[in-house]
């Protein structure tokens, strides 16, 4: 789902994947753990959105495509710091 920003609060234990269009990007804790081997590329497509998703009402969705990570990036993870938690953005 997405919300406009300030709309959705941030649990202290939401994880921060990154930003997509200047907007924080936040995946629950248990979540994170289930894809912490993957890449997640978010995308926009043309059909119907769920619910009370901000691009419901645009004819557009979401979706979520993966992949695993290589060798080398599950690697490059394992030495970074573990990514924020929890409101820093919200």
């Amino acid at each position: 789902m997405c919300y406009p920003r300030q709309e959705f609060r941030v649990g202290g234990t939401d994880v921060l994947l990154g930003t997509i269009a200047g907007c924080p990007f936040y995946i629950a804790s248990d979540q994170y753990e289930y894809w912490a081997h993957t890449h997640l590329t978010v995308d926009v497509v043309p059909g119907r959105g769920a619910g009370f998703s901000l691009e419901a009402p645009e004819g557009m969705r979401f979706i979520t495509r993966s992949r695993l990570f290589t060798d080398a990036e599950s690697r490059m993870l394992e030495q970074a710091a573990p990514p924020p938690r929890g409101g820093v953005e919200n």
